[in-house]
């Protein structure tokens, strides 16, 4: 279970703010969007993968003491696998099943 940065307390995972002291653990007030914060004086982007490779546009940079993109540097990156032209080929084949078959039974009559 998480706990609040302010105030230490454990709260559940999808509370968008804390029962204890109200601070607001979720960006936007939606649950799906964590807000990461600096703890201390350091600031979030020291430690961001974004600003490491100069692509972060967040405004506050390099002072942010609070953001939603925040990637840590040294946890490894996602990676999202990407289909392959085979695999949509096939899925649209699939679909498109009857179609086909349906035009290759036209063209056999027209002959």
């Amino acid at each position: 279970m998480p706990y609040c940065p302010r105030c230490q307390q454990s709260v559940d995972s999808q509370a968008i703010a804390c029962p204890h002291c109200r601070s607001l653990l979720k960006a936007h007030g939606h649950p799906g969007i964590p807000l990461h914060r600096a703890l201390g004086q350091e600031f979030l982007c020291q430690s961001c993968r974004y600003h490491l490779d100069d692509s972060c546009t967040f405004p506050q940079r390099p002072y942010a003491k609070e953001c939603t993109l925040y990637r840590n540097q040294s946890t490894p990156p996602t990676t999202v696998q990407s289909e392959t032209m085979t695999s949509r080929f096939g899925q649209w084949l699939r679909r498109y099943t009857w179609l086909i078959l349906g035009m290759f039974a036209l063209l056999l009559l027209l002959l």
